[in-house]
């Protein structure tokens, strides 16, 4: 566990939540509410593939810009979990699928999927007694495909291109975008002899 917690990892850890959260409240109201929400920070989702500090960033900087939303502890609470669980899948399907295009499908579709269940479960909620079952089931679905639309949107259009962003500087040997870094063989031991 020691070998988890190097500095590289909690930095690039602090950066991914702190951009998550900066691109969240860069768009204001618009990151949160609306028919098409303006939230480019979801594409920061597809760097759980890569790096496993990218789940708890992730999660906390969810937490962190849904301070904001509105929607009050639903989102804080519920946004956060939802983001934590789709990034905990995300990161599994980095460890299991090899193909580039296929990795961001598969890895993509988590985020997508359950924002697209819980958020607009959130809005509901947040509405209250304000509607009822019938006019609340209408703004489940209608706020469903919204948010499906969007976040495939963000994770597969920007995060896509992120994506193969990282891929290039990783194969350039650009460290920050190197998640583990490979020890060069001990040479003073046959020196000696």
């Amino acid at each position: 566990m020691k070998n988890f917690f190097t500095t590289k990892r909690i930095c690039r850890a602090g950066v991914i939540a702190a951009l998550y959260v900066a691109l969240t409240y860069a768009f204001g109201q618009l990151s949160y509410q609306g028919i098409l929400q303006i939230r480019p920070a979801e594409a920061l989702t597809i760097l759980a593939l890569f790096f496993p500090e990218a789940v708890p960033a992730l999660w906390i900087g969810c937490v962190l810009a849904n301070l904001l939303s509105g929607y009050g502890w639903y989102d804080i609470v519920f946004g956060g979990l939802t983001s934590l669980v789709a990034a905990v899948l995300t990161y599994g399907t980095g460890k299991l699928i090899k193909n580039h295009v296929l990795k961001i499908i598969v890895g993509g579709f988590f985020p997508v999927i359950l924002n697209a269940i819980v958020v607009p479960l959130l809005i509901v909620f947040a509405a209250g007694d304000l509607c009822g079952y019938e006019t609340a089931t209408i703004a489940y679905f209608i706020n469903f495909g919204s948010m499906l639309l969007t976040q495939a949107l963000w994770i597969y259009g920007l995060g896509s291109i992120l994506y193969f962003s990282i891929v290039k500087l990783q194969q350039r040997g650009v460290s920050v975008f190197i998640s583990e870094t490979k020890k060069k063989p001990d040479n003073t031991q046959t020196e000696n002899l």
